[in-house]
């Protein structure tokens, strides 16, 4: 039976880089994996392509209760590309609109859900999308956040990162591993090793190791500064930088620190960021 796998996360928290490990441990290449074949291994519900050939008419001309309706013949879509598992990324908040979810339970065999600290997802979205520090700050807090739907790609709510990480924690019947990044680049072979463990794969130490050597930031960003990367929106920034955690030290005024942990102060504390009294544990 076929059925997807979801790649979950909230923006610019690491969904990316999950995709080219698991490309590199899957092919087990003696060489890394190009970023721009990682559509191969993983697709997106993002792309209009699938809603355009169900209704017979270019994506941009669908409404968003259109849209809604079609979502579930889409997934079922994406579901059968292959026998198996089919890994889809999303960044959608796992709701209901139009009175249809967002993620279809019956093709749904499991969710990676990668999570990171909102403080540097902040940081990260002012490099991604050329945001102002202001103006990253108060995107992890938006609860109406969406991706517009721009290239023909349809619409995905978002919300607010403390909306979106509660909805896919909280979800009911979902069988759902959660991933921090910060324990990504801390810990990679265990945390990745993890993640092979919850979709039924046995970890092969040497061939983990690989694996993460060639979804390495470095490696990544080497194979952009090279080739260019298609999933860039902007072309004169790079999509791989460091790859770090902590960089929101150096990067956000103090302000923009506590108008991010207000928003988000019971999420946090909940995934192990801070403490109840506002003390920092990553």
């Amino acid at each position: 039976m076929s059925h997807i796998l979801w790649l979950a996360s909230f923006p610019k928290s690491g969904n990316t880089w999950m995709r080219a490990f698991l490309a590199n441990y899957l092919t087990n290449s003696e060489t890394p994996v190009g970023i721009n074949d990682l559509n191969r291994f993983a697709t997106g519900d993002i792309g209009g392509e699938l809603y355009a050939e169900i209704a017979g008419k270019p994506a941009e001309q669908l409404s968003d209760a259109g849209i809604h309706a079609l979502r579930p013949q889409v997934h079922r879509r994406l579901a059968a590309v292959r026998p198996g598992a089919v890994f889809v990324k999303t960044h959608a908040i796992l709701t209901q609109l139009g009175g249809t979810p967002t993620i279809t339970p019956e093709v749904t065999a499991a969710a990676i859900y990668i999570v990171r600290n909102p403080l540097d997802v902040a940081v990260s979205m002012i490099h991604h999308y050329g945001y102002g520090p202001e103006d990253a700050a108060a995107g992890v807090c938006f609860d109406e956040m969406e991706i517009l739907p721009t290239g023909g790609r349809i619409p995905q709510r978002v919300s607010s990162w403390t909306n979106h990480v509660r909805a896919w924690r909280r979800a009911r019947g979902l069988n759902l591993t959660l991933v921090r990044y910060e324990d990504l680049v801390r810990e990679p072979e265990a945390e990745f090793g993890k993640v092979l463990a919850a979709i039924g794969v046995t970890p092969e130490p040497e061939r983990v190791a690989r694996a993460v050597r060639h979804s390495s930031f470095k490696v990544l960003a080497a194979q952009e500064q090279s080739d260019g990367f298609v999933e860039n929106s902007r072309s004169e920034a790079r999509f791989f930088r460091a790859g770090g955690s902590g960089g929101w030290r150096d990067a956000l005024t103090p302000d923009q620190v506590d108008q991010i942990i207000e928003k988000n102060r019971d999420a946090m504390v909940e995934i192990g960021y801070i403490t109840p009294q506002g003390e920092f544990l990553v």
